[in-house]
């Protein structure tokens, strides 16, 4: 190599250091302060910024918005500035006063509390002090690798803090039904001959029943059957061609065509999902019967597939809120699902967080 390329591959790789360094510095300030975004959007659904904005027409001036929400000028206005800088809503200039007109986006539409595709009930059972205080905890769950850090905190484990807080068990039923009505209808969409000729269908875990009422409205010749702990069940809306039924997983499944699991095994451990996936294939029938899981599975997109962090942050959720769940590869689940007697099985996207992994008896 010539003493001038020498020299100049050194000036490249200083530069290419110090603009990394550089870098650096600006992102930790992100990670310094995480917390700010969740935070904020919590403080704006709660203030029901979004609602009023919709029922205003989606447009207000900073008076008008302030006035509707009877909370301070001023404070508000740091607000919204930071959740137009975040993207969440927009502005623009009403003239003739040339004011700040706040809009909605796609996004503020998200946190309005009654709208169909709404999101707002997961970021407050997230942003929730009940779930936030275990992140503190992390660290010794990894140390001891034993109970998680949510039981480490609360002394009991998610499930049992539910079932003896009706407050935190509503706000887990109610982010458990958003995701569900998000997701069946997706699952719907993409593969609708999935559920053809099905003539019942238990929901494992199914919570308050809503993605059985999504399916039956969409197809209306499935009997559903919804299947929970019974403080879930005893919360649940009836009406529809629905039956709730009480019990425990671990214990019995009941029959039906089809056994559906959407969010429920990612909670367990290999050996508890095993367990789950044995009494489900008990639960339907040998010849023509299936299971149909609805979860993550870790790395089928590739690393620049748009969901991938969002996964990789539900196996950190995993583990700071459960002992053993995690959220798995295709690998993992091809182990779990044989382990548990299936024969075969398949994965399909559904270009969304969850993918769906059918097995056969």
């Amino acid at each position: 190599m010539k003493m001038g390329s020498s020299i100049e591959a050194k000036v490249s790789t200083e530069v290419e250091a110090e603009y990394e360094e550089a870098r650096a510095q600006v992102d930790i300030w992100k990670y310094i302060f995480g917390y700010t975004p969740m935070a904020v959007l919590k403080c704006a659904i709660e203030l029901q910024i979004a609602d009023v904005l919709e029922s205003h027409g989606g447009s207000m001036t900073l008076p008008e918005l302030s006035s509707a929400l009877g909370c301070s000028q001023s404070a508000l206005y740091r607000i919204m500035r930071y959740l137009i800088h975040r993207g969440i809503f927009n502005q623009n200039l009403k003239s003739p006063e040339s004011s700040i007109c706040y809009i909605q986006t796609a996004l503020s539409r998200l946190l309005m509390k009654n709208e169909v595709n709404s999101m707002a009930a997961l970021v407050l059972l997230e942003s929730s002090p009940v779930m936030l205080a275990p992140w503190h905890r992390l660290c010794g769950r990894v140390l001891t690798n034993g109970a998680s850090a949510f039981e480490a905190t609360h002394r009991e484990d998610v499930w049992d803090y539910g079932a003896e807080y009706p407050e935190h068990n509503k706000l887990i039923n109610d982010a458990v039904a958003c995701h569900a009505r998000l997701a069946m209808s997706k699952i719907i969409d993409h593969y609708p001959e999935m559920f053809k000729g099905i003539g019942s269908l238990v929901d494992v875990g199914g919570g308050d029943g809503t993605s059985l009422r999504t399916l039956v409205k969409a197809c209306p010749w499935i009997h559903g059957i919804n299947f929970d702990l019974p403080h879930v069940i005893s919360v649940a809306p009836r009406g529809e061609d629905i039956d709730h039924v009480d019990c425990d997983m671990f214990e019995s499944v009941p029959k039906a065509d089809v056994a559906f699991l959407m969010f429920v095994l990612h909670d367990w451990g290999d050996d508890e999902c095993i367990q789950i996936l044995k009494k489900c294939r008990e639960a339907i029938p040998k010849d023509t019967g299936k299971v149909i899981i609805a979860d993550a599975v870790i790395g089928q997109g590739g690393e620049d597939d748009k969901y991938t962090d969002v996964r990789l942050a539900l196996d950190m959720v995993m583990l700071a809120h459960t002992e053993t769940g995690k959220e798995r590869t295709i690998e993992e689940w091809k182990y779990v699902v044989n382990a548990a007697g299936f024969t075969r099985f398949t994965v399909k996207s559904i270009q969304s967080v969850i993918s769906l992994v059918e097995a056969y008896p």
